[in-house]
């Protein structure tokens, strides 16, 4: 009987079909959470990457999408679009999804609707964070780009992403070059499948 293991959530879990139009997305933290958790690069498994100092709670389920890597192809459509960008993160490309569901915990997967997102700055890498909204949900699921959303869901997402990293005395890192809708958000995405591609499984 062949041994089964556990996948790894960023090598070994399947995008999905319609992507970039419906991603699976692997959730870390949810809004209830008061650690910052992330996936440990080389086992898979959730870490604790820090506590939450301050009052900052992350407004939407948070994870990243499998297969995707933040690199090349990631920055240059940021410089494309003006941003003063470096290089990408090297991580796997992040999203938020908004969901009117209490999803308590993280370390699932779920499918996902992009429907834009930030091109975020984070001292001067390129962190995008994609914007969806939970498949079949109730009251999210009728929105199809980020334009639809009301004003003080997107700003209170940006706001977090402004100062999660933020610590007194010093000065911030994070920056928002510019916000896109779900056509570019997918230009994001099939630029991060590349990146990974070209950079997880490079040919010898």
């Amino acid at each position: 009987m062949k041994p089964v293991y556990k996948a790894h959530p960023w090598h070994g879990i399947l995008i999905g079909k319609e992507a970039p139009e419906i991603v699976t997305t692997f959730i870390e933290i949810v809004p209830s959470d008061t650690i910052k958790y992330e996936i440990d690069k080389d086992s898979g498994y959730l870490k604790i990457d820090r506590p939450q100092k301050y009052s900052n709670i992350i407004p939407a389920l948070y994870g990243f999408i499998p297969q995707t890597y933040c690199g090349n192809r990631v920055a240059d459509l940021a410089k494309e679009n003006g941003a003063a960008v470096t290089e990408g993160d090297g991580d796997p490309l992040d999203i938020c999804v908004l969901s009117s569901h209490n999803i308590t915990s993280g370390n699932i997967i779920l499918q996902s609707r992009p429907i834009g997102g930030f091109c975020l700055l984070d001292k001067g890498e390129a962190d995008d964070k994609i914007i969806s909204v939970l498949v079949g949900d109730q009251i999210y699921g009728q929105y199809n780009d980020i334009t639809e959303l009301p004003r003080a869901v997107v700003e209170r997402i940006k706001h977090y992403f402004l100062t999660y990293k933020n610590l007194p005395d010093e000065p911030q890192t994070c920056s928002i070059a510019f916000e896109y809708g779900k056509e570019h958000a997918h230009k994001v995405i099939r630029n991060s499948m590349e990146d990974y591609r070209d950079i997880i499984f490079k040919p010898f």
